[in-house]
This record gives C-alpha cells, structure tokens and sequence, in this order.
C-alpha cells in the first residue's frame, strides 16, 4: 500500500506502508543514531511526532521488551529508508515489522530519506502530515493547516503517585513525571534511591508534604500545553528541594527561573553531540533529543552557572547552582554501559545527600 508524508512547506515524499494504516500529523524530527530504533519509538518525548531515522536499514535485530523506554509507542508517523527482511539477534523476541503493527504506529518505507533530511537541514523542522488515505496535496495541506497544539503530557503521565520498588537505602526521589524514561529509573535504582513517581500537575504542597530528599524533572515532549503547569510547580519549589532536571525538565526549570528557551534550526536527535565545559579542553559524547535549548544571554542569575555547552553551537548543555540546590542538563544522562550510571545522576545523588550515595562499579 503507498503511503505519502507531507511536509510544510510543501515537499511531498511518497514510500510503502508497512504499519498501521490511517493519518496523522505531528512535528518531522530526524535522528542520527544508528542504533536504538524501538528506545526511540517508546522515548515518551517523541510522542506526536514523525520521527525520521536517518540509518538506511532498520530492523535488522529485531525488538525485546526489555528495551522498551515506556510502556507503549506514542509517535505520530515513523520514516525509513528500508526496512530489514530480516532479524537476527540473540535478544530478539519478535521482528520490527510486528512490533509497529502492535504499537499502532503509521510507518513508510522506502523513502528518500536523504533528500529528506537535507530539506529539514535546510530549512528547518516543520510540521508534516503522514497518510496512508489520500496522496492528494491539497487535502493533506488542509490537514496541516488544521492541525491544533502539542498535548501529550496529560496522558503520558501517571495518574497517581507510583512507588518503584528498590532495594537500596538510599535517598527519597520524587519524579515529576512528564515523559520519565525505564533508563533513568534503572539508574536511580543502580544508586539505591528511593523513587516515587508524581503526576505533572502535583501541586508543589504536596510534594514538599512528602519531604522528598531530591526531586527530579524528567524529559518529555516540549511545547506541550502542560508545561506551563510544571513550570508553576518548580517555581515554588527551586531552592527549597535539591532538584534535577532532564532534557525538557532542564528547560522547564530554566523557565521557571525567569529564563528563555530559543528554538534551534534543527534540533540536537542523536547519541554522537560534543559538550565541553568552559575551563577544560576535554570534551565528551552525549546524546540528545530536543529541538529547544535554554537562551543563554537570558540567564542572569548570579548564582546560576553553565558548566557545560556544545562544542558545535555553543548552546547551554548544563546548568548548575549550589545555591539554588539544582543540576540540569539539556543533553540525555544515559547509561555509559552495562550496570553504570552517568557521572550526571551520580553528582545529582550527592548533591541531595553526599551520606546516601550508593557506590557503583
């Protein structure tokens, strides 16, 4: 069956469906990464979009539920240049092409994913409306001319507060949940934590009436219409709680201090974008999702510092406050290895209490 992705500013790419069938429209976002594509598509901060993967064979290992981000894929489209007849990976519970049929996600084919990624380089992520229905131009503009604001949060987010069993004696997190990822409940779990998982919208009261020993801000979908009630939320709660925030939780503090996000001409999706920090001449490797980051000649707070940019354009990739009690970073604090956790979570530990950091191997 053919199927067509329409782009804003009116380039049309036409391919194979080889998912679910029908129409949506969502944000075209691309990812570099050349592995990784079921964590990508249950990444709860891809929910609504049209995510295009840049790798020209997809599919090749497979899909395991262990490596599952969340608890079901919420993307809007998924584009490929081809996907992999077979898989083979000692891993595998099933193929990719069960897995997209499953999770409901409409999914092209044998796309020009090239040319795609060039236009979105050029002119900058758009809207863009996926349809296995019509290859009608005309309706799919109207479609994206329709098309209201980014609502996701509200139902990627628990309903109510979720305790993650552990083992360890360590200190009393509580995750203000808009898009909380298994990958850093693992590594919270790794150093012992305690975790309770909050909905978006927990009144800053409530959680300070649970005397938690560190908060943490997850990432999520940005422009979200549920952000602004998180921002109200950390506003009341920054300084008197040790707090991280991840990705869109690093923004969401940033705004909740007053500060600006500007939109970058294309967004940082990729596990392989340099950071460095002002007073060294090391660089490290990190991985991203996000099309905003935090306006830096905005950030004006003398006891607010950057502590790491990226080595490309020179955008804010790390903030940090003893002051204020806080760590955030744009970029994503995964898991450098098997077990490990990142340096990132392991600052963030001790910054709630430097007693009840649990020593990892």
């Amino acid at each position: 069956m053919k199927a067509t992705l329409l782009l804003e500013d009116g380039s049309m790419f036409e391919g194979v469906s080889i998912g679910t069938e029908g129409e949506r429209v969502g944000p075209v976002v691309l990812n570099t990464t050349v592995v990784g594509y079921q964590e990508m598509m249950t990444d709860p901060a891809n929910a609504g979009k049209i995510l295009v993967l840049t790798y020209p064979l997809i599919g090749n290992y497979g899909v395991a539920k262990k490596f599952n981000e969340s608890d079901k894929c919420r993307l809007a489209g998924l584009i490929i240049k081809e996907a992999s007849r077979i898989h083979s990976n000692w891993q595998a519970e099933g193929s990719f092409d069960d897995f997209v049929k499953k999770e409901d996600v409409i999914t092209i084919s044998d796309i020009d994913t090239r040319t795609l990624a060039v236009t979105i380089r050029d002119k900058g992520e758009m809207l863009g409306v996926i349809s296995t229905k019509t290859s009608s131009k005309e309706e799919l503009a109207k479609k994206l001319k329709d098309h209201e604001g980014i609502d996701h949060i509200k139902d990627i987010s628990v309903k109510k507060p979720v305790e993650v069993k552990t083992s360890g004696s360590g200190p009393k997190i509580a995750i203000l949940d808009i898009g909380i990822t298994n990958g850093v409940l693992k590594q919270l779990k790794t150093l012992g934590c305690s975790v309770t998982i909050l909905p978006y919208d927990t009144p800053a009261d409530d959680i300070l009436t649970m005397k938690p020993d560190g908060i943490l801000v997850s990432n999520g979908p940005e422009e979200d219409i549920a952000i602004p009630r998180a921002v109200e939320t950390i506003r009341e709660l920054v300084g008197k709680v040790p707090m991280m925030g991840i990705s869109t939780g690093h923004e969401v503090i940033a705004l909740a201090l007053g500060f600006k996000l500007k939109k970058l001409p294309i967004g940082h999706r990729g596990v392989n974008y340099p950071v460095i920090a002002s007073d060294s001449l090391k660089g490290e490797i990190t991985a991203q999702n996000h099309s905003f980051a935090v306006d830096e000649k905005f950030i004006k707070n003398p006891k607010v510092t950057v502590t790491l940019r990226n080595i490309n354009d020179k955008t804010v990739e790390e903030m940090e406050s003893r002051a204020l009690k806080f760590i955030s970073t744009q970029y994503l604090p995964v898991s450098p290895g098997f077990e490990e956790v990142n340096e990132a979570f392991v600052r963030f530990v001790k910054l709630v209490h430097p007693h009840k950091t649990k020593t990892t191997s």
